[in-house]
């Protein structure tokens, strides 16, 4: 293999994902190859159920591939055990869910502050305060997740997983479950902490719009990389 890129902050070499059901062998991705470089917004777009999520999964290291090579930031993932999979979504990888994933007994200050407490950073407070503030939720951070609404609820997933000062930010449909004014809201934060913050964001979307919105946006079809295509940020600047 050719020696990785120093631009390139995600390689992707013959990727493959292969479950056994009871009918056989089922392949939700096959032969998956591309490249990302430092910075880029990428979008990952397809059908429910083309494969698009587990794509994401096995690019942050939360399931293993069957087959294939994936190196972030240079680290060869598709060789770490869970253990190193985990230290390294620790120091280079933030995440943004769906369904927001916080913990409902912790206030939105604790649920920012988690990850870099347990990645042993001295100023996760300040630095949670910091994003709290630039999410626009300054005023909230003593509420618990049940005392927010949705879309505050995904700002703090957002502020937490940028606490980290991530290399790369995975979000999957981080705004499929809010309405139109919050989705928009989200959408726009991603892509300025994106561009403050020099972070590599990858996300699956069902939405063209956003997805155009990207440096380039991958289609994935039956499991396939179908094609590769510019989004509207490849030709600003």
């Amino acid at each position: 293999m050719s020696v990785l890129s120093q631009l390139n902050v995600i390689q992707v070499n013959g990727l493959a994902k292969t479950v056994t059901t009871l009918e056989g062998d089922l392949a939700i991705l096959k032969d998956i190859s591309f490249n990302v470089k430092s910075g880029d917004s990428v979008a990952i777009v397809g059908a429910s159920g083309s494969g698009k999520s587990t794509l994401l999964s096995l690019l942050a290291g939360l399931d293993v591939a069957s087959e294939g090579e994936i190196f972030l930031d240079g680290a060869p993932l598709h060789t770490l055990d869970e253990e190193d999979r985990a230290a390294l979504r620790a120091q280079k990888i933030g995440f943004v869910f769906q369904s927001f994933m916080l913990v409902q007994s912790l206030t939105a200050l604790e649920n920012v502050m988690l990850p870099a407490e347990l990645a042993g950073k001295t100023n996760a407070k300040e630095q949670a305060l910091a994003l709290l503030e630039k999410v626009g939720l300054s005023h909230r951070i003593g509420h618990y997740p049940s005392q927010l609404s949705g879309g505050e609820q995904q700002r703090v997933a957002i502020a937490r997983a940028f606490v980290g000062g991530p290399k790369i930010l995975f979000a999957d449909e981080p705004s499929a479950n809010l309405d139109s004014k919050n989705g928009q809201l989200i959408e726009k934060l991603l892509f300025e902490l994106n561009e403050q913050n020099g972070t590599t964001l990858v996300l699956v979307t069902h939405d063209e719009h956003l997805a155009q919105k990207c440096n380039h946006i991958l289609h994935i079809e039956g499991g396939e990389l179908e094609k590769l295509t510019q989004g509207v940020r490849a030709h600003v600047g």
